[in-house]
This record gives structure tokens, sequence and C-alpha cells, in this order.
């Protein structure tokens, strides 16, 4: 059974880019990963938590729709003694209560939301979406990451803007863009003011 399995499941590619560069422009913050908690939204298989955790992260959780990339964060950071760590398969179309039933109340120092949005926005209404963004965001104590896609760049910055209607009034302000990855697109950070 497990060999039919197997011959069945075939990888595919889920991300632009490898771990490292999906931070290119926001490599700020893993400078400042250093002992901090990090909630990553959209994980994927856990790999920029994993380079959050090479740069000091004492604390990472994340959450995604798809399980065999939860698994696959989940055996990453088994090894990871000295971070705190969690993975769970969260359907972000539930909203703050699908995040809040798998994580509890918990605050982050850093959350990140990378490639993700475009992905929500297709399948919730903007009012849904807007409230999860804002439930993130008062999740996150210093800095709130984001990463557009590279497909469509005026959605792109529309996304960008509809955050910056929805984090100001949770007490989050942009403090940096950059659009100098031409393979992933325009990156932003709001930080807590």
């Amino acid at each position: 059974k497990g060999r039919r399995l197997s011959a069945e499941y075939k990888l595919q590619r889920r991300v632009a880019g490898y771990h490292d560069i999906r931070m290119d422009g926001m490599t700020d913050l893993v400078m400042r990963a250093k002992d901090a908690s990090v909630f990553d939204i959209g994980c994927n298989r856990g790999l920029v938590g994993f380079e959050m955790a090479n740069n000091g992260a004492a604390k990472v959780h994340g959450c995604d729709i798809f399980p065999e990339g939860i698994t696959t964060a989940r055996e990453l950071f088994a090894d990871l003694r000295s971070v705190e760590s969690k993975f769970e398969v969260v359907d972000l179309t539930g909203g703050a209560a699908a995040v809040t039933a798998a994580f509890g109340q918990e605050q982050y120092d850093i959350v990140l939301c990378l490639a993700t949005m475009h992905k929500l926005k297709r399948v919730m209404p903007r009012d849904q979406l807007s409230g999860l963004m804002q439930h993130f965001g008062k999740r996150t104590r210093q800095y709130f990451g984001w990463r557009a896609t590279s497909e469509k760049l005026a959605e792109n910055d529309e996304e960008m803007a509809w955050l910056d209607s929805w984090l100001p009034p949770i007490g989050l302000k942009r403090v940096h863009t950059s659009y100098i990855s031409r393979t992933l697109g325009v990156a932003a950070i709001w930080a807590r003011a």
C-alpha cells in the first residue's frame, strides 16, 4: 500500500524561489529574528521559519492548508531543540476563529504573510479578509511582513494599499517598502507604532 501511495504522490513546486530569497527586500526582519517569536501565515513547508530559526528565533509557529507541507515543517523542526515550534493545518477562510482554535491568543514579535494574501482574496470576501489581516496584525508585537506575488503588479499595489488602510487602526505603520526583487515582487513591513 505504501508503495502505491508514493507512486501516486507527485511532488510539486509550491513557491517562487528558495527560502532564503523569499525574504529578498525584507531581510531586516531576518536580522531581527534573534530571540524573537515568529508566526508564518501560509508557511508551506516551513523553510522561511527555518531561516528565521537559523538566525536565532526562539519560537517559530506557522499554518497552511497544505497538510504535507505542515508535516514537512514539523519534521524539519523536530531536531531544532532550542526552538519552540508549532505548525498546524488551518483553513484561513475560517477567519480569526480558525487561527485561534489552533494557536490560542498568542502574540508574536514578527508575523509574516508571504505570497499568501493574493490566494486568500480569491476565496474570501474583502471584509472577511480585512478582519483576518487585522486579527494577525493584533497578534503582531513588533513587525508585520508582507510579500505580494510577482505576477500581477497592479494587484500587488492594491493589496499593499488595503493593508495600509487595515493595519494603522490597530497600531501598525508601514516603515519599509521594497521593489528590489524582480523575481518575487514587492515586499513591505509594518511596525508597531
